[in-house]
């Protein structure tokens, strides 16, 4: 019996520190990602009226949208949206990737059944 509380208080241990582990290791990663897309934000003035942003960085600037939101709230000039672009197809990039970028136009889904 007490070999046996022991085994358990051990298990627990072992799970606490495994999942302190793991939320070390995503903010590690979470602020990676942030740090090397920041260099790629809407805004930065790498686009101009001259060689305006394209579908393909429509498409990139509304993945990294909700990374964008966050660097703008501390930084004025990096928007969400970038104004320097060629207009409709920057459009149709940017929603495409707004609504598809975290599975919102998946047709692959699974559907779980119940048993």
């Amino acid at each position: 019996m007490i070999e046996h509380r022991q085994e358990a208080d051990f298990n627990k241990k072992k799970t606490k520190k495994s999942r302190n582990a793991r939320s070390v290791g995503l903010c590690a990663a979470l602020a990676l990602m942030v740090g090397l897309l920041s260099g790629c934000v809407p805004g930065d003035g790498s686009y101009t009226q001259a060689d305006p942003a394209g579908f393909f960085w429509g498409i990139w600037h509304g993945w990294i949208a909700p990374v964008s939101l966050i660097i703008g709230a501390f930084n004025g000039d990096i928007r969400v949206y970038e104004a320097n672009n060629t207009g409709w197809w920057y459009d149709l990039g940017f929603y495409l990737a707004i609504l598809g970028g975290f599975g919102g136009l998946s047709l692959s889904r699974k559907k779980r059944r119940d048993d």
